[in-house]
């Protein structure tokens, strides 16, 4: 019975692998010579990565030039021109492209030398080849993830030209076509910036872990742990989804790649329970969004973070931890409340796989986690090299299986082979197959890191802009001027400018954006604010932007496999995300839920009122505490929510008298039902 729970349906494993190709690799399918062409290529791109990862990356200009040359290259050969190019092969335009691309972001590397002697007057072909960069970055850029990021750099390029004849809030005095590229080509603070710096080195590393781990099994791994745990309870196959997508998120930096691998498998047994096609693709797309908050991988943008603030990415961890934990708890409280409003059972516990044997049988998968939570944590070793501990770690224990599985160690023998005397043979397929899955898994984490690259490049030239005109400033006086000076209404206005950002841009980018032109502005209003909880709040927003309709890609990916109307989970998706919504306000008016300037028992006490208020806060959106709410009661509990995640003696006894006022209430309304 246990194993009859994991049969997937293969027509939605097949339409779930087709979306997250789509997303994470280009909607090209090849085959033959061009498919044989671009997996060499690949392959070259994530040797180069782990020679550059185990044995130390180059000068940085370099690495991130050679980085950009093949992340250009793929991205021409990967994503076709629009929707109505040919798929299954590559057009000989688009090979002129990839080597023209390649060739014009490796140049910095092959005359690195001279380049450096001539920062600032650069000769007309640098010039010619910084602007063939800038322009095909550009392309690449709307083929990977569509035009709004494209139109955003645009705009700040022509912002550089045109600032002397604009209004004086925004206006600066313009640049010549020469010094713009000249800026954004052979300084480190354009395209070769921060963003591609961190895709070239943390970034490839993290994603090359994940592949592997994911083609080892760890995935389904994952998901019998998680059923084993919650699969029983009311709602069962809601909360696994939530549980896998933690646990799958702390090695996926993907919203969309979460929720359909979590989903193939969840969504129809959410289904099965009871859950409508649209709040069940709801459910997987909000707990898909909510892995991308989970540490230590959290995304390109954490790492981006961490070097834009100079510090080490373990304090980015451990300020983010405690929200994350709080933010996963909410999301399985407020399915538990779905699940008994509508009266939805969970899985039969026969039908569900044991947990202690469960555990034991893939413990081996949980090697490559706990060395990297070892090496960040307990060792503090910088993220490539912990990225590279899991690596060698999880590839070792790859091979073993296939060579174990090779010799037949453990191997069940047949009672007729006993008696017959049959000598067992050595098959090397599944070593071979192992192998096989490796270069699979390397193929597939240079797909997905043209994308990334060149989003990274493109960000890069919006931080150029923005470090060449001062633009910083200037929108920190329009956000003043907008919001009066008020630092709630910066908030808000920084909040929307997130979201509508974020229906177009992918989380890196768009958190790369607001953090340059955002975050200075409020941290000009508040002083007092720490720096991190500033970038967290841009960082939170980024990611919600991925569940808020109209565009919210995760949701188009649920709904595919649910068979659900796109729009209609995309709004239930919103409904489970408000939550959240409540919780970057937290990170500036009360920075200890960050872990800063406070102790162990502050901590503690913050984390179960902040969870109590959390489920409050699930309670009032959804309707339902202990029974269906009335209009007071919403207010109420949505009033206790807020002084509950915001520390403090007074409105922590504020909150906890409203939930418990609420509690009274309607189990008093019960009592006379029943009656």
């Amino acid at each position: 019975m246990e194993e009859t729970k994991l049969v997937v349906d293969q027509e939605l494993l097949k339409k779930a692998e087709e979306m997250i190709q789509t997303q994470e690799f280009g909607e090209r399918r090849l085959s033959g010579i061009p498919y044989k062409i671009t997996y060499i290529i690949a392959l070259g791109m994530a040797c180069f990565q782990l020679y550059t990862a185990f044995f130390g990356t180059l000068t940085a200009t370099l690495q991130r030039s050679v980085h950009l040359s093949f992340a250009m290259t793929l991205c021409f050969l990967f994503y076709p021109r629009s929707k109505k190019s040919k798929i299954k092969t590559i057009p000989f335009y688009d090979f002129i492209l990839a080597m023209i691309a390649g060739c014009s972001a490796i140049y910095v590397a092959v005359y690195y030398q001279v380049l450096v002697t001539r920062i600032g007057n650069p000769t007309q072909v640098d010039l010619v080849m910084g602007c063939l960069t800038v322009l095909l970055i550009l392309e690449a850029t709307r083929r990977a993830v569509g035009l709004p990021l494209v139109l955003i750099s645009g705009l700040f390029i022509l912002y550089g030209f045109i600032g002397p004849y604009l209004p004086d809030l925004i206006a600066h005095r313009g640049y010549g076509f020469r010094r713009v590229v000249d800026h954004l080509y052979l300084t480190m603070e354009g395209i070769f910036g921060i963003p591609l710096w961190v895709s070239s080195t943390f970034v490839f590393a993290f994603v090359l872990f994940g592949a592997i781990f994911e083609r080892s099994g760890a995935g389904t791994y994952l998901l019998k742990l998680a059923m084993s745990l919650v699969g029983h309870t009311r709602g069962g196959p809601a909360k696994v989804s939530v549980i896998a997508s933690a646990f799958f998120g702390t090695i996926s930096g993907s919203g969309v790649a979460n929720t359909a691998t979590i989903g193939t498998m969840t969504i129809p047994m959410m289904k099965k329970v009871g859950f409508s096609p649209e709040l069940a693709g709801g459910i997987d797309t909000a707990a898909g969004g909510n892995g991308q908050i989970m540490p230590p991988v959290m995304g390109a943008a954490a790492f981006v973070m961490a070097e834009f603030l100079g510090i080490p990415y373990l304090q980015v961890c451990v300020a983010a931890a405690m929200p994350a934990v709080i933010d996963q708890l909410a999301l399985l409280g407020a399915v538990h409340l779905l699940s008994v409003k509508y009266d939805l059972k969970g899985l039969p516990r026969k039908e569900l796989p044991k947990f202690i044997p469960t555990l034991v049988s893939g413990a081996h998968f949980l090697i490559p986690i706990a060395v990297l939570f070892y090496a960040l944590v307990v060792k503090r070793l910088t993220p490539l090299t912990a990225a590279s501990m899991a690596i060698g770690v999880a590839a070792s224990i790859f091979i073993l299986q296939g060579l174990v599985a090779s010799l037949g160690w453990g191997r069940q023998t047949d009672q007729t082979e006993k008696s017959s005397g049959a000598v067992e043979t050595v098959s090397w397929e599944p070593l071979v197959s192992s192998f096989r899955k490796m270069v699979d898994a390397m193929f597939n984490a240079s797909r997905t890191m043209a994308g990334i690259g060149v989003t990274c490049a493109c960000a890069g030239i919006v931080v150029g802009m923005v470090t060449l005109t001062g633009a910083g400033l200037n929108m920190t006086n329009v956000v003043v001027t907008l919001s009066a000076g008020n630092l709630y209404l910066g908030l808000f206005v920084t909040m929307i400018a997130c979201l509508i950002l974020g229906m177009g841009v992918p989380t890196t980018p768009n958190y790369v954006i607001m953090a340059t032109i955002m975050a200075p502005a409020l941290k000009a209003m508040a002083p007092e604010v720490p720096i991190i909880a500033i970038h967290l709040f841009v960082f939170y927003f980024g990611i919600l932007a991925d569940g808020t309709p109209p565009v919210c890609l995760a949701a188009y990916a649920a709904a595919g496999i649910a068979g659900a109307d796109p729009f209609k989970t995309g709004v239930n998706a919103f409904k489970l995300d408000m939550r959240t919504f409540l919780l970057p306000y937290m990170f500036i008016t009360a920075p200890q839920m960050l872990l800063i300037s406070t102790n162990v028992f502050e901590a503690t006490w913050i984390f179960i009122t902040a969870s109590i208020g959390m489920y409050a806060l699930a309670g009032g959106m959804q309707g339902f505490f202990i029974t269906d709410d009335k209009w007071y009661d919403r207010i109420i509990l949505l009033g206790s929510a807020v002084a509950l995640v915001k520390p403090g003696f007074y409105t922590d006894v504020f909150g906890l008298v409203g939930v418990a006022l609420v509690y009274y209430l309607q189990k008093r309304r019960i009592k006379k039902a029943v009656i």
